[in-house]
């Protein structure tokens, strides 16, 4: 290569190079995400749209909707949850969650330790795999 030709290409390299820096600090921007209510807490708010809504939250005091139909896994623990809507089954495999749910109505299973889940509505059948848990009909 010519000395001629080096000087030549040198332009187009440090052009080259300022795209390539350019593209990289721009490929990590991103729109932020909307603000989430604050009365719906992390864990329930991606579930919102599908058939089964999952609770991993731990230590939180929330309302969750069950809507008409959907079933709820909680698997966080020390939550204290009022749990609107008909929910379909409710499954709770948490520690020291307390729940209160407006109606159940094919399943309450209950494997988690410590756990008050209170359901005013629905006939489900409850199965407690657990340990020290409390689970009451107040229909």
């Amino acid at each position: 290569m010519t000395r001629d030709h080096r000087r030549s290409l040198r332009p187009t390299l440090v052009a080259g190079a300022a795209l390539l820096a350019v593209g990289a600090g721009v490929a990590g921007c991103d729109s932020e995400p909307p603000p989430k209510s604050a009365r719906i807490a992390k864990g329930y708010a991606d579930a919102q749209f599908s058939d089964t809504i999952t609770y991993r939250s731990f230590g939180t005091t929330s309302a969750v909707d069950c809507a008409d139909g959907k079933s709820l896994n909680v698997a966080g623990s020390n939550n204290s949850l009022t749990v609107r809507g008909r929910c379909e089954a409710v499954n709770v495999a948490g520690a020291d969650n307390r729940i209160t749910v407006e109606r159940v109505e094919k399943s309450l299973t209950v494997t988690g330790l410590n756990n008050s889940v209170t359901y005013r509505g629905g006939e489900p059948t409850v199965d407690d795999r657990g340990s020290g848990n409390v689970i009451a009909d107040k229909r």
